[in-house]
């Protein structure tokens, strides 16, 4: 008996993920302030910016591939 194994997330789950991921970031990446509250924590605007953008370009990737897919099958 061979083992298999079979990964548990489906291209559409992967592409859903990477939505809601790029929104989140960006969103923070709008509406938070440089300097956060009285901590010390320094959260730089600017690549928060260019990762949420790198994760929505991933996003648009995975439709465009599903897009293909769909044109191939039929």
């Amino acid at each position: 008996m061979a083992n298999t194994l079979n990964f548990p997330l489906s291209f559409g789950d992967i592409s859903l993920w990477l939505a809601v991921t790029a929104i989140i970031l960006l969103i923070t990446s709008e509406l938070i302030s440089p300097h956060y509250g009285k901590t010390n924590l320094h959260i730089e605007k600017k690549r928060l910016r260019n990762v949420a953008l790198t994760v929505g370009s991933l996003f648009l990737i995975t439709v465009v591939i599903r897009i293909y897919e769909i044109i191939i099958a039929s």
